[in-house]
């Protein structure tokens, strides 16, 4: 619970609203956002990352306009390779949703996801990807990169 007061703290900073309650419905309950807010979010948890000694990269997943999830790169904090931004977000994703569906959900990376990420949302079937300032659009995920 510590963990996602402090997420929604710091993602409250980013897209400029206020969540005061610490449940993910609080999270999906916030203005809606657009492409540019939720790069916001993906640039945040990069941000987040580097400032707690990871890489420096960041996503969110975002379904109906809403953030669902978002996370920083974990590779180094956690000590585990496949703890890439995109992957946490990914499983944020399905345990915020209860669900291992993710259609509907967009993925927004700080830069393009690796194939193993992309295989993550790939599975997750998730509708989309964007990444990095320029909000690039990758288009769906697929697994012929892996």
């Amino acid at each position: 619970m510590k963990q996602r007061r402090l997420f929604m703290a710091r993602l409250s900073g980013v897209v400029g609203v206020a969540l005061a309650a610490s449940s993910v419905s609080a999270i999906r309950a916030h203005a809606a956002v657009n492409d540019r807010d939720a790069m916001a979010v993906a640039e945040r948890m990069r941000q987040l990352a580097l400032e707690q000694g990871d890489r420096g990269y960041g996503a969110a997943v975002i379904k109906d306009r809403r953030v669902v999830a978002a996370s920083p790169s974990r590779v180094i904090t956690r000590g585990d390779p496949t703890a890439h931004a995109e992957t946490e977000a990914v499983r944020d994703a399905a345990r915020a949703l209860g669900t291992t569906d993710l259609s509907g959900c967009i993925l927004y990376s700080t830069s393009r996801a690796c194939p193993m990420c992309e295989a993550a949302a790939y599975w997750g079937n998730i509708d989309g990807m964007i990444f990095g300032a320029g909000l690039t659009d990758a288009g769906a995920p697929q697994l012929h990169r892996c």
